[in-house]
This record gives C-alpha cells, structure tokens and sequence, in this order.
C-alpha cells in the first residue's frame, strides 16, 4: 500500500506555483515572459514574409545582412522544475519518530510533483548525500511523473546504511547537469559532514544561481530535537546517524551552548541565502509538510 496521503498530495492541485522570475520554456496563464506566447527554446531563422508582425524580426541579423528574418521558438511547457532531496542518513533524523526529515521531504516533493503536473510544468527529481544518486531530466509526461513517484516511495524506509552529507560537492554537480534555466527546489538539512562550512555550501548555491536558476530551499529540521535541544533531564546515549560515533551525555549539561551555537548558525544560513538570492523556507517536520508547503506557496503568491 502507497504510503503518500493521496488526499494530502492533491490538495495542492488548486493553488498556482508561480515562477517568480522569468524562466525557460513556452510560458502561458499566469506565468509571466516578455516573450508573450514564444518558448526562450530557440529554433532556427527564416525569412520575413510582408504582412507578418514584425515582433519577433531579428533586428541584429538584419545589421549584419540587410535582410529582414524572424526568429522561430520551439513550444516547451510552462515551467522547468527540478527537486533536489538530501537522502543522507540525517535526513532519517528522527529514527524512531512518525515522521522523519525525508518523509517529510517526500511528501513535500510529491505535493510539488502533482502540482506541477496540474499546471502542465516540467519536473526533475534528483537525489544526493556524498555525492549525487539519481538525476532525471524534467518531463511532463505520466509515465515520467509515475517513476518520480517510484523513485520517492522506494526511498522512504531507511535502508540503515550510513550516508554522509557532501551536499557542496552534489550541488556543484547537479548545477552542471541541469542545462536548463529552471526552478530548483532543495530539501535539505544543510549540515555538512566535511568542514566545507557554509563558505562551500554557499558556493554550490551560486553556482546554481550563475547559472540563471531560481533556487528555493527548504531548510528541513526537526525544530525540537536538533534546533531547540528539547529533552529530559537525564543521560542520553546520542548516536551519529553518519558517523556511527557514539557520545553519552545529559542534555541539560551543553543545551545553552548547544542552542546558542545551532542560533547563529540557522541565523548566517538564512542570511546568506537572502544576501545570494536563495529564497529560505523555514521547514520545521513537527508542523507538518501540508502546513509548511502550503504556507510557502500562498506567500509566493502575494510576491508575483
């Protein structure tokens, strides 16, 4: 049996996902273009024929050539989209728990994917941790849609491998391989295995962004556990989900600093990612992916 809410994922079928920049392909409805019915996705010249609206005359050409030739697009769909979904062992976080930070990703990710499909959009899914593990091109069609839909659902359990995160290097790869101008979604934790440190993080964001993508992240976290270090006053055993390293302890002893520390950390993210042009999304897993996603898309809504 799917484990997807069917009702939850196709409540977002109503709302519009409004790119809030200009990107590639054949833009209709409320997306906006200064190309007005024309795909960016270029075709060929041919000759102008009198009569015919001089719009799309390639006015440079005619520079060159004295001739007069109209440049031909090739109709694309309305959006390109591509989800990116951090599957180190993390994201597994919490192990015990109803819903971890993947499910939620998930979950979010299918929301996303039938919306997109509601608006006749493009979408790609791409799955990384140390290094980048699947990779599709943005399709429209239902079979496309369907294996997206495999892929996610077969990634749910935890396999119990231990995966570190490595999301630096991943995005510099998948801003190499998405060779379209696109929206690209990220469901992430951010915590870095390596000491890259925010520094590198920040350079495979700009990298996405130099390459004219609008990039959204979902900084996905357990807000209790790991952010406000919410436990009982008594020794824990902590267990690295990618380490394995093992660290016996009483929360009450380092939660002040742990708190302060985990503070200024979210706090330079979410100031990088406005200083970089990265839209930060909050996505705190107790609140629920419907609620958080939901949230999202109506705020976007008010910004077109």
């Amino acid at each position: 049996m799917s484990q997807f809410n069917d009702r939850a994922v196709r409540q977002f079928g109503k709302l519009e996902f409004l790119a809030r920049q200009v990107v590639e392909g054949f833009i209709t409805g409320l997306h906006r273009s200064p190309y007005h019915g024309f795909s960016v996705e270029f075709a060929e010249h041919r000759a102008y024929n009198n009569g015919e609206s001089t719009r799309h005359i390639d006015w440079k050409l005619f520079g060159k050539t004295e001739k007069l030739y109209t440049k031909r697009y090739e109709e694309e769909t309305n959006l390109r989209c591509h989800i990116l979904i951090d599957q180190s062992s993390s994201m597994y976080f919490p192990k015990d728990g109803e819903e971890t930070k993947f499910s939620f990703s998930v979950k979010a990710a299918a929301a996303l994917i039938h919306l997109l499909r509601t608006q006749r959009d493009a979408v790609g899914l791409g799955l990384f941790d140390e290094e980048v593990r699947e990779i599709t091109p943005a399709k429209l069609s239902q079979r496309h849609l369907n294996y997206l839909y495999y892929l996610l659902e077969e990634k749910l359990d935890y396999d119990g491998q231990s995966r570190s995160t490595a999301a630096a290097s991943a995005l510099h790869e998948l801003a190499e391989r998405i060779n379209k101008r696109s929206v690209v979604v990220i469901f992430s934790d951010m915590f870095e295995s390596s000491e890259a440190g925010l520094d590198k993080l920040f350079s495979a964001l700009q990298h996405l962004r130099f390459n004219k993508h609008e990039v959204i992240l979902f900084h996905t976290v357990d807000q209790n556990h790991e952010i406000d270090f919410e436990y009982d006053n008594r020794p824990y055993k902590f267990v690295d989900m990618e380490s394995g390293e093992v660290v016996k302890l009483n929360p009450s002893e380092i939660k002040d600093e742990y708190r302060k520390q985990l503070k200024s950390y979210k706090e330079e993210l979410k100031l990088r990612c406005h200083q970089n042009k990265v839209d930060f999304v909050e996505a705190d897993i107790n609140q629920g992916f419907s609620k958080i996603l939901m949230a999202y898309l109506a705020r976007r809504k008010k910004m077109i």
